[in-house]
């Protein structure tokens, strides 16, 4: 059986619009990888220490008006919870050493009463 003219026409109408389609979607997909690539946005110092202040923040935080300024009983908090947590624990290791018996609530130990 012989394609008609018409048949023919339609099938390199669309193999063609498909590969236009291919084409330029290949052709925005480099456009943007080459873009992505060519500018990352900061400028680094030295490789890995690219950290800039934005326009209007001091290059130094420390004396500036955006200073936190911690009050050190609230930065020595977390390490006074860590001395009771590894004081707890040493109950709990003490008493499984001597009964073989582990017990979590440091209150239901004997010898912690």
């Amino acid at each position: 059986m012989r394609a008609t003219k018409g048949t023919t026409t339609r099938l390199v109408d669309q193999s063609l619009k498909f590969s236009c389609l291919i084409a330029g979607t290949a052709a925005f997909g480099l456009a943007m990888v080459v873009g992505a690539a060519a500018y990352d946005g900061t400028n680094c110092k030295a490789p890995g220490n690219c950290w800039e202040p934005k326009p209007g923040y001091p290059a130094q935080v420390a004396g500036s008006k955006y200073d936190p300024k911690h009050d050190p009983r609230e930065l020595n908090k977390q390490q006074e919870s860590i001395k009771g947590m590894e004081a707890r624990n040493a109950q709990r290791v003490e008493y499984f050493q001597k009964t073989g018996k582990f017990v979590y609530d440091v209150s239901k130990i004997p010898s912690a009463n």
